[in-house]
């Protein structure tokens, strides 16, 4: 069985070399102790969110934290194809649903979307408490899934910020039920031609856009592909808002070589 993760700032595990100790403090050292109820001996690994981790065992508990004995330190790179979730605003918090199972499932980073459909609005004091708790649901899935790597939530963007982004990626995906090719033949057309262009220098970065229940607008697919995005069909089934950025993350993620 894998080790449980528990979270440090970016950073703090510089330096350290095997046979060092860190001391884990603050919420993540209290839910080690008070929640997951960790005693001397057993394996634990620590992680800074920034693919930096920590492998040990537990050489000491106290009532706010925990000290560890580092056996190794590895460092875990990005993904050359990094995911990014756009996902449009959706009542009944089908939204963070979808952003907590694509971390789980590894998407890279979520991009909160106010398509003009989504029936949730974010708006000043809210949209800043609702950015923190869908950052706070993505870490927690994060370490559910025992990743390195906490995905980034980006800030909130209307249409007209989703098109700047679409222009800026390296491929964005609009998954529509009324689009002709699968998604699987646009990532395969997508990967053969960056092949042929002998890679990207750089990472690249691919854009899951997903709309709310009522659907994306007619009018934001044409803005969205007159900025180059290309629509995409899933599956044969129309699936929930909180279910095709998953799906997505997981069909990408076997045809680009991530799993």
């Amino acid at each position: 069985m894998s080790n449980p993760v528990f979270f440090t700032a970016p950073g703090t595990l510089d330096g350290l070399a095997p046979g060092s100790e860190f001391i884990l403090d603050g919420a993540e050292a209290r839910h080690a102790v008070t929640v997951k109820r960790l005693t001397v001996g057993e394996s634990v690994d620590i992680a800074d969110g920034a693919g930096k981790r920590l492998t040990g065992a537990v050489a000491a508990v106290g009532p706010n934290q925990l000290t560890v004995t580092c056996a190794e330190l590895s460092d875990e790179p990005r993904p050359p194809v990094r995911l990014v979730l756009v996902q449009a605003l959706a009542k009944g918090d089908r939204d963070e649903l979808a952003a907590e199972t694509a971390t789980e499932l590894g998407i890279d980073a979520v991009v909160p979307w106010q398509a003009e459909r989504s029936i949730v609005r974010w708006k000043a004091e809210r949209a800043a408490k609702a950015h923190a708790k869908w950052q706070s649901i993505v870490t927690a899935a994060a370490k559910q899934a025992r990743r390195a790597w906490i995905p980034e939530v980006r800030s909130a963007v209307d249409t007209a910020g989703l098109q700047a982004a679409v222009a800026a990626a390296d491929l964005a995906v609009i998954l529509h039920e009324d689009a002709v090719r699968p998604l699987r033949h646009v990532l395969e057309a997508w990967q053969a031609a960056d092949s042929a262009a002998g890679g990207a220098a750089d990472a690249c970065e691919i854009l899951l856009i997903v709309g709310p229940e009522g659907g994306i607008s007619p009018r934001e697919v044409t803005r969205l592909c007159d900025a180059g995005a290309v629509t995409a069909l899933l599956g044969h089934h129309v699936l929930r808002s909180s279910t095709a950025g998953p799906a997505a993350t997981v069909l990408a993620s076997d045809i680009l070589g991530r799993w």
